[in-house]
């Protein structure tokens, strides 16, 4: 009993200093009472987390710009030893602020997300050692493997492939002297001049930073906003504005180095040099309402046009060419050859052939291959040199300092299998994350005795090693500025928009329109105008017309009627139409019309055409059902005899949204694509739909037979697109 009185008497002891404590917790931490949680819920919990975050905001509206540690400080110009002269390591502004831009996307790439990639091989034309010491340059026929990576660049990974923008074409040389790297775009010319200012203009094209929007789009304020007051944008925001903004195909476009390099012969010679990259497949772009459907309906429209390509056997070729320069001629044209908003028209230096690079071979795994390959400016080989373009420049820090943030912080990126070169590996160089190599020499220094010296220094005359051009001479005093040779902006914007057809002159003016009338701030939009007055007055009031502006005065100071060669993408036919798509509208069950599109297909195929046979139902003969096609699949499109109750029987069909086989007829028509149709009946159907009488349109043809079609069809595909179709101002210039 007594026992027991003991026993009860601590568990009352227990339960009460157990209710105590409840009591002091709750106390203590108001977040254990329920209670609190409904009066703060009402209270409104927003708020709470507003109230903690706002001794973390940063007002930018009325300050001067300063370091990360709080210096004030000016960033829009690096330090260069002279105006023209090389960029310094010294510059703690620039490391600052472009190894911050760096490592501001985890792990995917900063910009040139999206991308597609492919093995190949360059075979040189001839020894070109008379003008370099490449050795992937120095003989007859020599192959040296490559891997392309083409992309765009202000898109996420997930985003479009179609979407306006410039895109990257970066090339890499396996040669028997190291891994090169071309790491260029399809734009010879960039938005800026100082790689200083790199991170203002994708922090401006990207999405805004308070709710992610738009995607992989310059259609909006920020963007405008620093196009028109960086002025150096002109040039490469027309040519974006152009079909080169969205070609047919990565195959369908060239490739450039974008700066000025220089070729160094053995003896220590050097040229001024610009990479060219020459589609042998023909230039070609989407019009931009097909490419904006297409962003919608097939995201991977152009990876899948590459890989398609490269697995039938038709994998794309480019001609890699040069415009060389005599050094002392680095100011002779009337712009500066540092300047990597400037192009060297083709009259005044003219293209010089090497070699010829063809793409064969589809990467086995996409993370492993296109993914984690790392391009870098500075993969260099003996034969190549740098110039002092300061955008040049900062690249060369840049992109090893990227590729360190996307491997992790780990310096041993290039020991990954698509990033290791076909020569061999000897440095000092140890450790770190994902080191692979075992290495057998335990004196990692140099100088060493007791590894023997090695291994040894290479340089120019020993051991073939790279070595900067002898005749870079540096002569200047320490300025943070750009060179007066940079400052004109706008000539060459008009001698690229003078050197285009009128058609494309109109779809360059017409994006400009579509881009800016998304824009809200109209002082945006006025300096806009003004920006672009500066290169055409033309322009300038076509473009206000659409924004309901006033239309400027004219600005003539940098107006000129010249043009060069080679810009115009629509201005010639295709060399080869092998891989264009062809839809055949047919009825599944009709055996009258499958017969014709098997006929028409084995036809165009003898062309390395690729034909898609489209009917209500999947069936032998038919390859795709009307309700999975659209015209964006097709770069011409034929009615065979038989299906013209598709386009004008007004019956709708559960088999395919209503009205579908005529919106492909239309469409296809209205984005100038050749289209046809076999038969009168057929042909009858076709002009009803278009609203087009044959014989007024070469682009549309109708044909007694399969026969006459294919070869009409077969000419359609090497015009491409018919742009008398294009409506264009009236009083155009």
């Amino acid at each position: 009993m007594h026992g027991g009185g003991s026993s009860m008497k601590r568990l009352l002891t227990w339960v009460t200093l157990v209710g105590s404590m409840s009591a002091v917790t709750k106390a203590a931490c108001p977040f254990a009472d329920p209670n609190y949680h409904l009066a703060k819920r009402d209270e409104g919990a927003s708020q709470q987390t507003e109230n903690i975050l706002e001794e973390y905001e940063v007002d930018d509206s009325n300050a001067y710009m300063s370091s990360d540690v709080g210096g004030p400080m000016e960033d829009q110009n690096s330090l260069k030893a002279g105006y023209r002269g090389s960029t310094l390591m010294e510059d703690w502004i620039f490391r600052q602020k472009i190894q911050h831009f760096d490592h501001e996307r985890i792990p995917e790439r900063a910009v040139h997300a999206r991308g597609a990639g492919a093995h190949g091989t360059f075979t040189s034309y001839a020894d070109w050692s008379n003008i370099t010491a490449a050795s992937f340059l120095g003989e007859a026929g020599k192959k040296t493997p490559v891997f392309v990576r083409f992309s765009t660049v202000a898109g996420s990974r997930g985003s479009a492939d179609t979407a306006r923008d410039v895109h990257g074409f970066a090339t890499r040389f396996y040669t028997d002297e190291g891994n090169f790297d071309i790491v260029g775009n399809n734009i010879p010319v960039f938005f800026i001049q100082d790689a200083i200012r790199f991170p203002d203009l994708i922090h401006s094209v990207k999405p805004s930073p308070d709710n992610e929007v738009p995607q992989a789009a310059t259609a909006h304020d920020s963007a405008w906003d620093f196009f028109s007051q960086q002025p150096s944008t002109m040039h490469t925001l027309f040519w974006a504005m152009s079909g080169n903004g969205i070609p047919r195909s990565y195959r369908h476009m060239d490739g450039f180095g974008v700066h000025t390099f220089r070729f160094v012969t053995d003896d220590g010679n050097s040229k001024l040099i610009k990479w060219h990259f020459k589609t042998k497949q023909g230039k070609a772009s989407l019009v931009w309402e097909e490419a904006q459907v297409l962003a919608g309906k097939n995201a991977d429209f152009h990876r899948q046009d590459l890989w398609d390509a490269i697995e039938s056997g038709n994998g794309p070729e480019w001609e890699l060419s040069v415009q060389i320069v005599d050094e002392e001629k680095a100011l002779a044209f009337g712009f500066d050859l540092l300047d990597p908003t400037k192009i060297i028209p083709e009259e005044l230096a003219p293209l010089v052939p090497l070699g010829i690079m063809k793409l064969d071979r589809n990467p086995t795994n996409y993370f492993a291959e296109t993914e984690q390959v790392m391009y870098q400016p500075g993969h260099i080989v003996r034969g190549v040199d740098f110039t002092e373009d300061p955008l040049l420049q900062g690249r060369l820090f840049s992109y090893l300092d990227t590729q360190l943030n996307r491997n992790q912080g780990g310096p041993n990126f290039e020991q990954i299998p698509i990033n290791r070169p076909v020569s061999p590996v000897h440095n000092n160089n140890r450790d770190g994350a994902g080191q692979m190599f075992i290495h057998k020499n335990v004196y990692p220094y140099t100088p060493n005795t007791l590894n023997g010296g090695y291994p040894l220094q290479a340089n120019q005359t020993h051991g073939k090693g790279f070595f900067t051009a002898p005749n870079r001479i540096v002569d200047g005093k320490l300025v943070r500025a750009l060179s007066p040779t940079f400052d004109d902006h706008w000539s060459q914007p008009r001698l690229f928009y003078n050197s285009l057809t009128r058609v494309e002159q109109q779809f360059l003016i017409n994006a400009i329109r579509f881009e800016a009338s998304h824009l809200k701030n109209e002082q945006v939009k006025k300096n806009v105008l003004e920006q672009i007055n500066r290169v055409s007055n033309d322009v300038a009031k076509r473009v206000a017309v659409a924004l309901g502006l006033e239309a400027p005065a004219p600005d003539p100071a940098f107006y000129h009627n010249n043009v060069t060669a080679g810009l115009s993408i629509f201005n010639g036919t295709l060399p080869t139409i092998a891989t264009l798509r062809v839809g055949v509208l047919a009825s599944s069950f009709n055996d009258g019309s499958l017969a014709q599109a098997r006929e028409l297909k084995e036809q165009l195929s003898k062309e390395g055409v690729v034909v898609t046979v489209v009917g209500e139902v999947l069936k032998e003969g038919v390859d795709q059902t009307y309700s999975a096609a659209d015209a964006t699949g097709y770069d011409a499109v034929v009615v065979t005899d038989g299906a013209e109750g598709l386009l004008t029987g007004g019956k709708n069909s559960p088999l395919f949204p209503a009205g579908r086989p005529g919106q492909i007829l239309v469409d296809s028509y209205r984005w100038g694509k050749p289209v046809a149709a076999v038969g009168e009946n057929a042909g009858q159907a076709l002009e009803q739909t278009v609203g087009v009488s044959r014989g007024q349109d070469e682009g549309v043809v109708v044909g007694e037979g399969v026969e006459q079609v294919v070869k009409g069809v077969e000419e359609g595909l090497r015009v491409f697109r018919y742009l008398g179709r294009f409506a264009v101002d009236e009083g155009a210039e």
